[in-house]
């Protein structure tokens, strides 16, 4: 793991999950493999492997750099812009 330069800039705690599930899989009757929260803004996307991938969508639309696992017992970040585990 490395500390890449969008990690400082993140707000401190946290912010709040806006959502328990992928909204957008939730709107069009998917089902998300599993969850990323966005670490800027709280928004919760489904994963890469998720037919929608609607994490990696919400930082092509925001370009909020750095997400997290929104899976029990995970807490690995993921920067898109370094793509790096940070």
């Amino acid at each position: 793991m490395s500390e890449c330069p969008h990690v400082p800039g993140l707000p401190r705690p946290e912010p709040a999950a806006l959502s328990a599930t992928c909204p957008e899989c939730e709107a069009v009757g998917s089902h998300p493999v599993q969850l990323r929260l966005c670490l800027v803004c709280g928004h919760v996307g489904c994963c890469d492997s998720s037919p929608f991938r609607h994490a990696t969508a919400h930082y092509a639309a925001t370009g909020h750099a750095v997400m997290r696992s929104y899976e029990p017992g995970e807490s690995w970040r993921w920067c898109f812009v370094d793509e790096t585990v940070v």
